[in-house]
């Protein structure tokens, strides 16, 4: 088996023998060195066998002795196939242009597709698609994942709530969900307010309704702050009871925070590996690895290949080394507190509504023990304390 690859790599012919003495031509072949083999005796004077391109020109010197005649019946190997292909190789590169151009049309965004956008929504999408390189005739596999085309367009465009992303070919479809207008408000149902938590009243905003409670009264959860019933005894009538009720409420917040801590941050180095993956091999068109950084985060996008309509095993990929160092935080115990009473501050107000003020702060315990420090900090808040309750018949 072996044999027969390299003969067909370096070449054979199959020659035909007529004449007297064809054992006797034979055997001079062989006493001289050529490499002949499948040999047939055809008639008595009549041989065939093969053998290597390389021997030809021996093989005729050696015939010019004899008394036979030879002729070259068939050609096998490498170099009569590149020679043969040499011959055809306009045919051979008009193929393969044809195939490359297939490949890389293929590969092109040809449309964008936007549906569910008012005209001046789809121009400033557009726009945006625009900037990020998203256009026709842009090659797909360096544009961005569908999943960071839509983040971005949801981040920079205020006038869409969401929006769809698919590829499909050598097209982008984009489905928008613009933001609605604010609805109309209903009437309200008749209602009380009432406190949704303990608290000592600051201030009263009554839009609608009979307020029952003062400024510095304490109130407690549930309790009635504006009654929806208003009018005099035999002439009362139920509104939707509206307004805000500013109340000073209480809070507490424990914090431990360690006086050292760990952690990793970026530096802004890294280094890029790009590949040509077919199937599971990977192929390095670009190399210039992690070596060097002792600590990284890897980031990895991969873009497939198309023909036509069909998704091809073969893919660009790009690897990319960011490199992080170890950050070792000391706090000083002053420093610590600090940091553990800003830390409360902030646990806070993700607790608290957007409109609440914080109006005083104090320390009620703070220790340091086992390489931390703990806080319990008292806060007083000025929020909203009223919530509606529906008035019911009998009330």
């Amino acid at each position: 088996m072996k044999n027969q690859w390299l003969n067909y790599l370096s070449g054979s012919v199959r020659v035909r023998v007529h004449g007297k003495g064809v054992e006797r031509f034979l055997n001079t072949l062989i006493r001289n060195g050529v490499y002949i083999w499948n040999v047939q005796k055809e008639e008595a004077t009549v041989a065939s066998f093969f053998i290597l391109l390389s021997d030809v020109k021996k093989v005729r010197v050696l015939m010019r002795k004899s008394e036979c005649k030879l002729y070259f019946i068939e050609k096998n190997g490498v170099p009569f196939l590149l020679k043969k292909t040499w011959r055809n190789v306009g045919i051979l590169f008009g193929t393969l242009s044809f195939l490359m151009i297939i490949f890389l049309l293929s590969n092109v965004i040809w449309s964008i597709q936007i549906d569910g956008a008012k005209p001046e929504t789809e121009h400033r999408l557009r726009q945006e698609l625009k900037k990020m390189g998203i256009e026709r005739g842009a090659l797909q596999f360096k544009l961005d994942d569908v999943e960071t085309i839509q983040r971005k367009l949801t981040n920079n465009i205020e006038a869409i709530t969401w929006i769809g992303v698919e590829q499909q070919g050598t097209t982008l479809h984009f489905q928008v969900v613009e933001k609605k207008e604010p609805k109309r408000i209903e009437p309200l149902s008749p209602q009380h307010l009432v406190a949704k938590k303990k608290a000592v009243i600051t201030h009263l905003f009554v839009e609608e309704g009979q307020p029952i409670v003062t400024v510095h009264d304490h109130v407690v959860r549930g309790q009635l702050l504006v009654s929806g019933i208003i009018g005099k005894e035999g002439q009362t009538k139920t509104v939707p009871a509206r307004g805000k009720i500013l109340g000073e409420t209480w809070y507490k917040s424990t914090v431990v925070l360690p006086l050292q801590t760990t952690f990793y941050v970026l530096t802004g180095n890294y280094k890029e590996t790009h590949y040509l993956r077919i199937g599971q091999l990977q192929i390095p068109i670009w190399w210039k690895n992690k070596n060097g950084f002792s600590s990284y985060e890897k980031e990895t996008t991969q873009r497939h290949f198309r023909f036509l309509h069909w998704t091809l095993p073969l893919s660009y990929e790009k690897v990319v080394w960011r490199e992080k160092e170890e950050v070792v935080r000391h706090y000083s115990v002053e420093e610590a507190f600090r940091a553990a009473k800003e830390a409360a501050r902030k646990e806070l107000k993700r607790k608290l509504p957007d409109d609440a003020v914080i109006k005083g702060e104090k320390v009620l315990h703070q220790t340091k023990e086992n390489g931390k420090v703990k806080i319990e900090m008292h806060y007083q808040i000025i929020e909203n304390i009223a919530t509606p309750q529906p008035i019911i018949q009998g009330d």
